[in-house]
Parts: C-alpha cells; sequence; structure tokens
C-alpha cells in the first residue's frame, strides 16, 4: 500500500464557492440500527448568547464534580497511605480521575497517583489490566515498555471510597512531543521508527498474556520515559536570572536553567478500555477516526483492534497525520475511506449493513444539519450573510476579493 493519505472526499458536501449551501447541506448522520456506538462530542463549546455570572477558563476539571461520587479532594503538600506518598505537583485530570505527581517517601523516587471518582465501575476495566500486567511481570522483551501498577489501596474521603493506582512517572505523551516537535510536521525517521518498534514490542507482551490494550483518546500512542528527573527535590530547580534590558543589551538571552529531559525509551499507557481475551467488551469508546471497523460493524472485538490501531499510529508516526480525516467524519464516509486505504473489499459479513447504509433515506428528524447547529445562536439570516460575506472573501483572483471596509459596511456588521 502506498503511503499517501486517502483524499476521499464526502459525496454529500457540495462543492460551492460560496459558503451559503450550509444553510441547506445536511451533514451525513450515521444509521442508528447500524452504528449504535455513540460518536464522542465535540469539545468545542458554542458560543454563549448569555454570559454566566462567574467563569473560569482554567483547563481543569469542574469544580462541581467534587461531590458525593465525584473527585477525591487534594492538596499539594498532602501525605497519602500512612505517610508515604507526599502530593508534590498535579499532572492531569480526566472525566473521572485526576492523577498527580509524589514523592514515594519509602523508596525515594517519584510516581504517579490516579485517584479515581467514587463512582464504581469507571476503573474496573483498567485495575485489571494493570493487575494482570504485573502478574504476568517477566524479562520476556516488551515487558520493559509497559507502564506498570506500582501500589494500589483505597481512601475513604467525604466524597466516597476512592481508588489510588500508583504508577511510575513518565514524561510527556508522544502524541504531545509530536504536536510541538519543533515545529516540524513530523517526527524524524529514525525516533518514528524506535517509538513504532518499542510499541510494537509493548503490544507484543500484552498480546502473549491475553490482553488487549485498546486505548481511548489516541490508541496506542505512549509516553516518553523520562531517565532524567525534573523533581530532584521538593524546591524548584529553576533558578531567576539576572534581569536585562534588550533594548541596551547585546547579551544573548540566558539559557533554561532548568536541564532538558532525556529520553531513551517510551512505556506504553492508558489502559482505561484495555480487557481480557475471555471478557471482551461490546464496543470501544475512542475517536471515531481511530476506530477499527469491527467496532463500526459491532463485530466481537479481540486484541486485533490493537493491530489496526497499530497502522494508524505508525502512519501518523511517519507522515505526521493520521490516515483519515478527523473533521466532520461520520461512520460512512470512515468506511469509504477504509476501503480506499486498504484496498480491501469489504468483509461478506458487512456487506448486507453496508448496503443499508447506502441505500435507505433518513427521516427528517434523524438528519442534522449545518443549519440546525449554527441556529443554537444564529438566525437563518445570519447564517446567509455570513456565508455571502465568506464567499466574497474567498475568491482566487486576488483583485476579486471584497475589501476589509466593503465587508466592515455590510449590513450583518451595522445591525445591532
Amino acid at each position: 500500500m502506498a503511503l499517501s493519505r486517502t483524499s476521499a472526499r464526502p459525496r454529500s458536501i457540495p462543492s460551492r464557492r460560496s459558503l451559503a449551501f450550509i444553510v441547506s447541506w445536511r451533514a451525513p448522520t450515521p444509521l442508528r440500527p447500524l452504528f449504535s456506538t455513540p460518536i464522542q462530542p465535540s469539545q468545542h463549546r458554542n458560543l454563549p448568547t448569555d454570559w454566566p455570572t462567574h467563569s473560569c477558563d482554567v483547563d481543569a476539571e469542574q469544580l462541581h464534580h467534587y461531590c458525593k461520587g465525584g473527585y477525591h479532594p487534594v492538596h499539594l503538600g498532602d501525605s497519602l497511605n500512612n505517610g508515604r506518598y507526599k502530593i508534590l505537583h498535579k499532572l492531569g485530570w480526566g472525566g473521572y480521575s485526576t492523577v498527580w505527581a509524589a514523592r514515594d517517601t519509602r523508596n525515594q523516587t517519584f510516581v504517579a497517583i490516579k485517584i479515581w471518582v467514587s463512582e464504581p465501575t469507571h476503573n474496573s476495566r483498567e485495575l485489571t489490566a494493570l493487575r494482570a500486567i504485573v502478574t504476568a511481570r517477566s524479562n520476556r522483551p516488551g515487558y520493559q515498555y509497559l507502564m506498570t501498577m506500582q501500589d494500589y489501596f483505597q481512601i475513604h474521603g467525604p466524597n466516597g471510597t476512592h481508588d489510588y493506582i500508583i504508577t511510575e512517572r513518565l514524561g510527556p505523551s508522544v502524541a504531545n512531543f509530536l504536536d510541538g516537535y519543533s515545529g516540524s510536521v513530523r517526527l524524524p525517521g529514525r525516533l518514528a521508527k524506535t517509538i513504532a518498534k518499542q510499541t510494537l514490542s509493548s503490544l507484543s507482551f500484552l498480546h502473549e498474556h491475553k490482553i488487549a490494550h485498546a486505548g481511548t483518546k489516541k490508541p496506542l500512542f505512549p509516553s516518553f520515559y523520562q531517565t532524567s528527573s525534573l523533581l530532584t527535590s521538593d524546591k524548584p530547580t529553576a533558578s531567576p536570572s539576572n534581569p536585562t534590558n534588550p533594548s541596551t543589551s547585546s547579551d544573548p538571552l540566558p539559557t533554561q536553567s532548568i536541564p532538558k529531559p532525556l529520553f531513551t525509551s517510551i512505556k506504553l499507557i492508558d489502559y482505561g478500555q484495555s480487557f481480557l481475551e475471555n471478557n471482551s467488551p461490546s464496543t470501544l469508546y475512542i475517536p471515531l477516526y481511530y476506530r477499527a471497523p469491527e467496532i463500526l460493524f459491532n463485530n466481537t472485538l479481540n486484541h486485533r483492534v490493537d493491530l489496526w490501531s497499530m497502522g494508524c499510529v505508525l502512519f501518523e508516526l511517519i507522515t505526521g497525520q493520521p490516515p483519515f480525516d478527523t473533521f466532520l467524519i461520520t461512520p460512512p464516509i470512515l468506511v469509504s475511506q477504509m476501503l480506499e486505504m486498504s484496498g480491501d473489499t469489504l468483509p461478506d459479513c458487512w456487506q448486507k449493513q453496508w448496503y443499508a447504509i447506502n441505500s435507505k433515506q433518513l427521516s427528517d428528524d434523524e438528519d442534522r444539519s449545518f443549519q440546525s447547529w449554527l441556529e443554537q445562536d444564529l438566525s437563518k439570516e445570519d447564517i446567509i450573510r455570513v456565508g455571502a460575506l465568506v464567499g466574497s472573501m474567498i475568491r482566487l483572483e486576488p483583485s476579486a476579493r471584497a475589501s476589509v471596509n466593503t465587508v466592515l459596511q455590510d449590513a450583518w456588521f451595522q445591525a445591532s
């Protein structure tokens, strides 16, 4: 297969110079009986028409989730598990947990502590997978590239009983590193090859022990194992520099006082949807464009979903972009792109369902259009005017484009 990204264009999207077509274009919607797996909603908030009295733009968990059944309150400097772990820093959060950097005062090491909400069942599969990995511990190749659980305990707090999972502290995720790598669009070939090889080795160990990884946000994107620690003490490692006046000084800017981390290997993380072969789930909740076709067609799942994910990851590591569209993607469009990318024919067991998705007319109440989405805070007239304005500026001939003043004088901007 040639390493070229699929160029399939959704047939249902009109190709017009003006964007006024958004009034009438209806985005394709998956057939409900066929694609029952819910598509994860966009994280982008609609622009509100009425602003709340108080708002916060800090990227953090919602404070009102610190309630019965929700998060456990944690403060910097807290000691956990009879004083063994001292909280140093917050690493992140998710819908069902918060993650903290801590010092293990017994072993004098730094660890990560994942604290689950007190609602039951949310962490059962991750905990099962981590315990299975600990049980299977060996010197076989691949184990060294797996994030492992070092300790586990429960704490009874004001919001309920919470599970605490202690793991080694790792560096940044490869996905984040890839997004910001020196302003480039992809990793150097040798580094990408190393990451892919170590990820494959970790998968080999999991599959040998009948464990499917089935990652969540970006399946199989691991984290770097950080050999040099930035948390060498409980005190900050950075020191203030002598201030300089760049307008009068020719001296170069001071170098960063924090040493650069060294990345020599990866660790496979994120076991939130992992499962044992003898207890496979009915579906997996991962971004649509990373889903294997058997997830879309509601087939029985096994470790081979990891093979599909690994193919997507390898493509993205080498090229810097995912193999399938990520914007306005729907199951029907994705399946079409899968067929184009793979060059395969659809298995016989899926043909009937695939025929249904291409032939059945969806009822009006099942349709979802750009217009209905935009009309949450824009009128139909607003949408028409915006489409016309965009069309007046998006012209191939530079001299044909509307000027700034012309656009500003449009009735849409002049209206109060």
